[in-house]
């Protein structure tokens, strides 16, 4: 209901309501979905991001009956939604993955021995997680049980499966992630890769294609790791192999995405693919709609994401009318966003209200097309964090690529 002025419900040729304001009684609910999708003889469901979109049951649901699903199998969705399945499957396949168990652990005494056996720090992770929640960092022993505890707790209560294991902490990372398309029927290409390693609560903030981290060789193992990822699950349709690319170069599988990422529009700027209608064609049966050896990178891509929150305050959500916007133009500039002046922003969803993406020719000039566009930008109503972007591009780390 609070989404019946939303921009995206304005430019629809028909929308349909499914609930109240919370996700729980409206976009978390499969059913009310696929009563609409039945309701307006729609053919296919593409679940977007967030929501339902790595949901198996849903999946299911949607295919059951008779809808086509835009989106991986219910059962690479499975393997891969769970963190210790999809190690288990990568250290079986070879893809290299951080070290640690392959089990679920309850017991600090034997959470403190595999730590001490991989070296502090390790991470606790849960099993079920995402989003940057049910992750926690311990330094020494004595911090394991209560840790472990809070873990746990934070993992039954936000995924329902307070599964944790342990893995070691990477210092100093880099967040690399790689762009597939799978056919389904065993088939995989890559799209190249993207940084994502501007980030805040390990949520992401500034991405960018290529990577600044990466030599050509590199590049090339790592696309290749992401193939053989999304090979050995049949993987259907686009996902992202994520990464964590260690100081000294060697790299490790995070996790996989089995639905479309929010950044995939700095991959289409820089390879000139359409992901999303790749997506398409492939759910309709046509295959995979590029070859390997026809893809190439471009000039250089960064995306904003541009949020309604108060970066001076821990980045506090923000909510209100927007009363004024100003959008910036030019060549080398797109804006994905679902907001406009008048738009009263909510608190219920995600604070993001739209993604900036410059490209242009080099990285250096990137930069420079990203200051002008970011000053150009003008937005008032709820606080926001333009300035924050303005002020992460003049950072001496973001310029010369080692944040």
């Amino acid at each position: 209901d609070v989404d019946r002025t939303a921009l995206h419900v304005l430019m629809a040729d028909e929308a349909v309501p499914i609930g109240p304001a919370p996700a729980g009684e409206s976009y978390l609910r499969g059913e009310k979905i696929i009563a609409a999708a039945k309701e307006t003889g729609a053919e296919a469901i593409h679940p977007g991001y967030g929501f339902l979109s790595e949901n198996p049951t849903f999946c299911r649901a949607v295919e059951k009956e008779g809808i086509v699903f835009i989106g991986p199998t219910a059962e690479a969705m499975e393997v891969m939604g769970d963190k210790l399945a999809s190690r288990r499957k990568m250290l079986k396949s070879g893809v290299p993955v951080v070290p640690g168990t392959d089990e679920a652990v309850t017991d600090p005494e034997v959470a403190i021995k595999i730590a001490e056996k991989i070296g502090y720090p390790v991470l606790l992770k849960a099993s079920a997680g995402g989003g940057g929640k049910g992750m926690r960092i311990v330094r020494e022993a004595g911090e394991m049980a209560s840790a472990l505890r809070q873990t746990m707790g934070e993992a039954g209560s936000a995924f329902g499966n307070d599964a944790i294991f342990v893995e070691k902490y990477i210092e100093d990372p880099k967040h690399i992630e790689v762009q597939v398309l799978g056919d389904g029927q065993g088939r995989a290409i890559h799209v190249f890769e993207r940084e994502c390693s501007v980030q805040r609560r390990h949520q992401k903030v500034i991405e960018e294609s290529p990577s600044p981290s990466l030599t050509p060789a590199l590049r090339e193992e790592i696309c290749a790791a992401a193939v053989q990822t999304a090979e050995a699950i049949d993987y259907r349709g686009a996902g992202t192999v994520e990464f964590i690319l260690a100081p000294g170069g060697k790299f490790y599988f995070l996790e996989m995405n089995t639905r479309l990422q929010v950044e995939h529009p700095i991959t289409e700027l820089v390879t000139g693919c359409d992901l999303v209608q790749a997506m398409v064609k492939i759910a309709q049966g046509e295959g995979i709609c590029y070859r390997q050896e026809d893809i190439s990178q471009r000039g250089w891509a960064i995306e904003f994401r541009l949020y309604a929150e108060d970066p001076g305050k821990n980045f506090a959500p923000s909510i209100g009318k927007i009363l004024s916007m100003t959008v910036p133009q030019g060549p080398g500039v797109r804006l994905d966003t679902g907001v406009y002046e008048g738009f009263e922003v909510p608190i219920h969803y995600d604070p993001m209200l739209a993604k900036l993406v410059v490209w242009a020719e080099d990285r250096e000039q990137a930069i420079a097309r990203s200051k002008r566009i970011l000053g150009e930008f003008a937005l008032h109503g709820p606080v926001h964090n333009l300035p924050f972007h303005l002020w992460a591009l003049d950072q001496p780390a973001f310029r010369d690529g080692s944040y």
